[in-house]
């Protein structure tokens, strides 16, 4: 479920002080319900999930076709990531967050681990389009457990950026991200704690 930007804003991330030159794009209620110490199966298994996993036929396509694209223009080439075109945000932590851990490693996916503390996790990812930050946080749920929630950070590279940006929206909030999110949940249920775990 998409939440209100608040979902986000008002809670007390690190990410806020990282990246105020960031737009939220967009904030995600995760259907992976748990206890207070869950969040490292959580940071696992985003970590783990790969673009080809949904189960949605258009929402695979539409990736295929993405990665076609910068296949073909050569947004996603070598020179346009993390410390090539742009600076990782490791460089803008804190002296406590640059201590401690950055998160596990994506085997699938193009992103790296910026930091990782006890409820918060951020990771990024950068081309010749965007540099975008993935942050996923442990929220209560109200009920008296616990949920995830992601955030979509974005940082548009000039007009290109930004017109990328405004062309994929319809087809990230309708298209793409219900079935990843829906699929994750599916995961979230079937994994066993125990191979989850950090």
């Amino acid at each position: 479920m998409r939440l209100p930007d608040t979902a986000h804003t008002v809670r007390p991330w690190r990410i806020h002080e990282i990246a105020p030159d960031f737009h939220l794009e967009d904030v995600w209620a995760l259907p992976t319900p748990g206890s207070a110490g869950d969040f490292p199966r959580l940071v696992r298994l985003a970590a783990n999930r790969d673009y080809g996993d949904t189960p949605s036929h258009a929402a695979r396509a539409l990736v295929a076709f993405r990665r076609t694209l910068g296949a073909w223009f050569g947004w996603d080439a070598a020179d346009s990531g993390v410390g090539t075109r742009v600076a990782t945000l490791r460089e803008r932590l804190p002296a406590d967050l640059s201590a401690g851990p950055t998160g596990p490693e994506f085997p699938n996916r193009p992103f790296t681990s910026v930091y990782l503390t006890e409820n918060e996790w951020a990771s990024e990812i950068a081309n010749r389009t965007v540099h975008a930050v993935m942050h996923l946080g442990w929220v209560p749920d109200g009920a008296g457990g616990y949920r995830g929630q992601m955030a979509v950070l974005v940082k548009p590279n000039g007009r290109l950026g930004r017109a990328y940006m405004k062309a994929i929206a319809p087809f990230r909030y309708l298209v793409v991200y219900p079935p990843l999110i829906r699929h994750f949940g599916q995961a979230w249920r079937a994994a066993p704690p125990n191979t989850l775990g950090a």
